[in-house]
């Protein structure tokens, strides 16, 4: 089974999603389409209109990199995140700690601090 099918078969809409320094809540939406492809869209908090969270995505593929990157170097950094996953990395910082988040409910990685970025399980 590959990563987006376990990532298709383990998380919920509504799945809160780990941050390692957030103090609200991001959210699992839906899983649909974001740039032209299957995605797992979630919600950000918005600090100037908590009833209308902001939405952003993750990729199949970019799934599929991070987490061959997770595997054949046991580690994730932001520094790899931002520079082959630049598409992902535009949209914002907190694609990286999404994707993270996501291994981490899945067992597959635990957050290693902010220089670390997220290692192996």
């Amino acid at each position: 089974m590959d990563i987006w099918d376990l990532i298709i078969e383990s998380i919920q809409t509504g799945t809160v999603i780990p941050k390692p320094e957030a103090r609200s809540d991001f959210r699992v939406h839906h899983f649909g389409m974001r740039r032209g492809e299957e995605a797992m869209v979630y919600t950000i908090p918005n600090n100037k209109n908590a009833s209308k969270p902001y939405q952003k995505g993750i990729t199949r593929s970019e799934f599929k990199m991070a987490f061959d990157r997770l595997q054949s170097d046991g580690h994730l950094t932001r520094k790899w995140w931002a520079q082959n996953l630049s598409d992902c990395a535009k949209e914002g910082g907190c694609n990286f700690t999404t994707i993270g988040g996501i291994f981490e409910i899945l067992g597959k990685a635990a957050y290693d601090g902010r220089n670390q970025g997220y290692r192996l399980l």
